[in-house]
């Protein structure tokens, strides 16, 4: 318990406006209370281990309300009696029972304590039911400004969407909304009016037509999933399917679309086995066939529900029909398939803990969109497209943010971490090992949540380097490595400036049409050649500045 005991010293000082020393940046951000215990293991969380959810609601589109309950199995890890659930305001809580007791509790903020009754023995399973109602945020910029999207389709249908990545799951329904804790499985049962569908993560268990009009479609999870990954979709859907034949057999894949767009949708779609054919290649089967694949249509851009991913890039290649890398090689998929899918494996199958970690699902997510390319268009495709999202890096903040308080690093998470990874593809600097490491990564954190740490090591056994020292330079440092160097006659004269302490990485460069290995310091090295160098060239795939000492 003494790594709990820690996360909650550190809490503390964050909450009150004191910076932990050698924990935070030196910006001058202070969270508060509720930040800490929004992303902090508190000691109300930290006794319990979510088994299952059973999410039980009815959504009303007349006037935006959501009501039901959640039924929360768990496992007793210590002996203790008050609980921590939360659920953000608007939305309220109306009662609490366990073991036919109602119980009593307070809230803060978005957080609710509950005192339990019962004795909560070690190693025992309980329940807890909570039944809560509510109008909850509205969201304005989904999915990055999130919450619910009540929509109507041309038709005039009602069409709602959930989204909650950051702002957390706990913006709709009541949970423990913490990402270490992903709950091994779940039943989500949504009550809509009868003329719509909803479309939530799993396998559809049933569809219960009531006398009042409504229907209740039950979906089933089977595999562990982080609360942001649980979604609601309900709309005047049609669908259609097919089964991929992957590594682990028949995929079920279901394809939910607005009619209106069912036949734009059936050529789209197809994408989507292209997708699944690269990326099992790269990173291995995808992670959650009991559940299968579901492509959804949804008001928004769309987002990675696991199981349930969301579209809403208007059936066009590209980013909303443009280009993020600038090269033409953004035109050949559509972004939001290729990428919000990758996130099956880096998001949904390997999970931060801490969203300060973010980059762990985004980095290598964005970087898949490469291999994507390079696995259907060859290997330069792919390199080009990942040096042509450069131009949208900033170099603003470091890109691991700040821990226990729900904070996420910079938004270079996207492209720089891609960058970083096909820089590091360069030092192993075999296209089969690489393969197996990202694949490696899938098979050893399969189902898991992880921290930067254990992604750091597990790639500094698997490359054969101490990496610490170049995932400082690109995660903790917002200054881009840079080679500086001059040649006279045959010799060479080179070094690393803008670095952190330690960063020392081989660097390939072109010398008269020669590849060369070079192992800069920070001190000035020399390199003998073996005639007069008239030109050098370095490896544009190493995310890297050159610059040219005149002496």
């Amino acid at each position: 318990m003494k790594k709990y005991f820690n996360l909650l010293v550190i809490s503390f000082l964050i909450s009150t406006g004191v910076q932990a020393q050698g924990l935070l940046s030196k910006s001058e951000i202070v969270f508060t209370r509720q930040d800490s215990l929004r992303g902090s293991i508190t000691k109300e969380r930290a006794w319990w281990d979510i088994k299952h959810y059973n999410l039980d609601i009815k959504v009303n589109p007349a006037d935006s309300t959501i009501t039901g309950s959640n039924t929360i199995l768990y496992k007793v890890l210590q002996p203790y009696s008050v609980m921590q659930i939360d659920l953000q305001k608007p939305m309220e809580i109306t009662k609490i029972i366990q073991d036919g007791v109602e119980l009593k509790y307070k809230r803060e903020g978005n957080v609710f304590f509950i005192t339990l009754v019962s004795e909560q023995n070690v190693g025992a399973i309980k329940e807890i039911e909570i039944f809560y109602q509510g109008k909850p945020k509205v969201a304005v910029r989904p999915p990055w400004d999130g919450g619910i999207t009540w929509e109507k389709d041309k038709n005039g249908n009602a069409f709602i969407a959930s989204s909650c990545q950051g702002l957390g799951a706990s913006v709709w329904w009541p949970n423990k909304d913490h990402m270490y804790d992903e709950v091994e499985g779940m039943k989500i049962s949504v009550n809509v009016p009868g003329k719509l569908t909803d479309v939530s993560n799993g396998r559809l268990q049933s569809v219960k037509a009531l006398k009042n009009g409504t229907k209740t479609y039950t979906w089933v999870v089977k595999n562990p999933i982080n609360n942001y990954g649980v979604n609601i979709n309900i709309g005047d859907y049609v669908t259609f399917s097919e089964k991929y034949k992957g590594e682990k057999g028949d995929l079920d894949c279901t394809y939910y679309v607005l009619k209106d767009n069912l036949t734009k949708a059936k050529e789209h779609f197809k994408d989507v086995p292209r997708m699944l054919k690269a990326f099992e290649h790269w990173f291995g089967p995808y992670p959650f066939y009991e559940d299968s694949y579901k492509l959804v249509e949804a008001p928004y851009l769309g987002m990675e529900h696991q199981s349930c991913v969301t579209y809403g890039n208007g059936f066009k290649n590209g980013y909303l029909g443009s280009d993020l890398s600038g090269t033409g090689w953004g035109l050949k998929f559509d972004f939001i398939i290729i990428h919000e899918s990758g996130h099956e494996w880096f998001a949904n199958n390997i999970t931060y803990k801490d969203i300060a970690d973010m980059w762990i699902h985004e980095s290598f997510t964005c970087y898949s969109e490469s291999l994507f390319l390079e696995y259907y268009y060859g290997k330069e495709a792919g390199y080009e497209y990942v040096r042509g999202i450069r131009k949208n890096i900033q170099n603003d903040k470091p890109i691991i943010g700040h821990y226990y308080v729900n904070n996420e690093g910079s938004g270079d998470m996207y492209y720089k971490g891609a960058n970083m990874l096909n820089t590091l593809r360069q030092l192993v600097n075999n296209d089969e090992k690489w393969r197996s490491i990202l694949r490696g990564l899938n098979s050893t954190f399969y189902h898991q949540t992880v921290t930067t740490k254990q992604i750091e090591d597990y790639l500094s056994q698997q490359v054969g380097m101490d990496l610490n020292p170049f995932f400082n330079q690109y995660l903790r440092d917002i200054r881009i490595p840079t080679l500086e160097y001059t040649f006279q006659d045959n010799t060479l004269n080179y070094r690393w400036t803008n670095i952190v302490d330690g960063f020392i990485i081989p660097i390939i460069v072109t010398l008269n049409g020669t590849v060369v290995t070079l192992n800069p310091k920070s001190e000035w090295s020399e390199y003998i050649f073996t005639s007069k160098i008239n030109q050098m060239e370095v490896n544009p795939n190493f995310y890297i500045l050159t610059k040219v000492i005149k002496k």
